[in-house]
């Protein structure tokens, strides 16, 4: 028989992930079942999961579909009251399950919750993929409790809470499945990054709630597949972004907003260059004409009903950098 929670790990040529947080994911999930989606991988991750995890239940898409479809294409073959979308490069804790559990149990409103997610090799530290919990700011950059931009705070306990947050990581994504297909799962148009905040805000755009608990807490690697300083990772966080905002921000502020974040993501696009090199410049490039080739579909995919103070900050950038 199912259980209740289903661990759902998407993995892409991550023989060493799996090989590495496997076990501690099974030590301390007796209360779920486990599930590997594999992407068309190229290595020999099937062949280990077989091997050496015979519990784990494997599901194998016919191709490469990124996060956004991976999850899309693997999620339609698990039945379960409630997802948990794991990256495979988490080290989770005794009792990390229960926790978000019982939070769901105690509040029918809450469509999606994230434990806190702290930096698996400065354990100290928040993780920049999630902290305690995501937020937005007017302008649509997101940012976490724990971490605004590149700038992550130690973990004092200043977020020892559960509250409501505007995104859940999709480092370690729970979510009932209900709601999950309610909005037909992420955008696989995404395929990686920030299909997860786009998700998170139209569930908020329908009245559900995203929330954070501290009470759990996992360990996250980060950059497993593609590492901060990739130029196909700026590619899709500027194309994403504005897609997103275009989705879901409220009417009266869509024309200007989206003409402004155009006009910064230039600034950024040079201030990219000097950093690291002339591949980040076009890579926004890139990303605003990915943004233009998508937009009538974009369009087609527009929120009914938009959360009109969706932001939880203003100005952050500017507040951050100068």
């Amino acid at each position: 028989m199912s259980k209740k929670v289903a661990i759902a790990i998407l993995n892409w040529n991550g023989i060493y992930w799996l090989e590495k947080f496997l076990p501690s994911i099974l030590k301390y999930s007796f209360d779920a079942d486990i599930y590997v989606i594999d992407n068309a991988s190229t290595d020999a991750s099937v062949d280990l999961l077989k091997s050496n995890f015979p519990t784990v239940k494997i599901i194998i898409n016919d191709k490469n579909y990124g996060f956004a479809g991976g999850y899309n294409e693997g999620l339609k073959n698990i039945q379960a009251e409630y997802y948990c979308l794991l990256n495979s490069d988490v080290e989770v804790t005794d009792n990390w399950i229960q926790p978000i559990i019982s939070l769901f149990e105690k509040n029918k409103n809450i469509a999606a919750i994230q434990p806190k997610i702290l930096a698996y090799h400065n354990k100290i530290h928040f993780e920049f993929a999630g902290a305690a919990g995501g937020m937005i700011d007017n302008l649509g950059y997101p940012y976490c409790r724990g971490r605004v931009f590149d700038d992550v705070e130690e973990d004092k306990g200043q977020y020892n809470d559960e509250s409501e947050i505007f995104w859940a990581s999709g480092c370690c994504f729970f979510i009932r499945s209900k709601d999950f297909w309610d909005q037909n799962g992420f955008d696989a148009r995404f395929f990686a990054h920030q299909e997860e905040i786009d998700l998170c805000w139209r569930l908020r755009n329908t009245e559900r709630k995203i929330f954070y608990t501290h009470l759990s807490t996992v360990y996250h690697v980060g950059g497993g597949t593609l590492n901060k300083k990739s130029a196909q990772k700026t590619f899709l966080n500027i194309r994403n972004n504005l897609s997103m905002m275009l989705k879901n921000l409220p009417f009266p502020s869509l024309v200007w907003l989206i003409f402004f974040r155009l006009c910064l993501d230039g600034v950024a696009g040079i201030f990219f260059w000097y950093k690291y090199d002339f591949s980040h410049l076009w890579a926004v490039i890139r990303g605003h004409f990915g943004f233009y080739a998508q937009l009538p579909g974009t369009w087609k995919l527009r929120q009914k009903k938009q959360d009109q103070k969706f932001y939880q900050s203003k100005w952050l950038i500017f507040k951050h950098f100068l």
